[in-house]
């Protein structure tokens, strides 16, 4: 769908998006297509796993303690409340947490990753100005926290064959919107040219 408008410099970080076993075949909040993608994320780690952060959603306690509009989400949701759910699903993948160290985890509780701080001080920590976004879902907590990069001032990657989402519909729709809408901010890009650009060393 895209291009890189320039190699990704010494100083970009993949940032991986919720890639836990919550959303994993079988589990509540199941994504179709994580097995698909996960060989394309594994790539990103691996290419440089220092430079890696996943980021993981964590749900409240109970739905008594989520404020506002967010209760009302978990009270359809309950089973995915701490109290209820198995806390291995909180964690990610095995095949990504072997990444972890050297590469980082960022937790939240909310859509946007960058939404308590935590994840922009670590960015910020490292010298990072650019971000290769892969990971779940396209039109949810991708979208949010690709939103949030923007409004930082973050030049953003979208890995488009390392996204995932449980909506074919509005993963196809977010991809183009990403590509046209936002095309001076959102560069989107395969996985292969990604890692054929992106040298370490500056």
């Amino acid at each position: 769908m895209g291009q890189l408008l320039s190699p990704p410099g010494p100083r970009a970080a993949h940032l991986c998006i919720d890639m836990q076993r919550l959303f994993e075949p079988g589990a509540p909040w199941a994504t179709p297509w994580m097995d698909r993608v996960l060989p394309r994320i594994i790539e990103l780690a691996r290419h440089a796993p220092e430079r890696t952060v996943f980021t993981r959603f964590i749900p409240p306690r109970s739905k008594h303690d989520a404020r506002g509009i967010w209760r009302a989400y978990y009270e359809k949701w309950e089973c995915v409340t701490r109290e209820r759910l198995d806390p291995e699903l909180i964690e990610l993948v095995p095949a990504l947490a072997a990444c972890v160290p050297p590469a980082a985890i960022i937790d939240r509780p909310i859509y946007n990753a960058f939404g308590n701080g935590r994840l922009q001080a670590h960015l910020d920590a490292h010298g990072i100005d650019t971000v290769i976004v892969s990971g779940g879902e396209t039109d949810v907590c991708v979208l949010a926290t690709v939103l949030a990069a923007i409004d930082i001032g973050y030049r953003v990657i979208v890995a488009e064959d390392a996204l995932c989402s449980s909506s074919d519909q509005s993963h196809d729709a977010l991809l183009q919107l990403y590509a046209e809408r936002f095309s001076i901010q959102i560069e989107v890009a395969s996985t292969a040219d990604i890692l054929r650009m992106w040298t370490l060393d500056g």
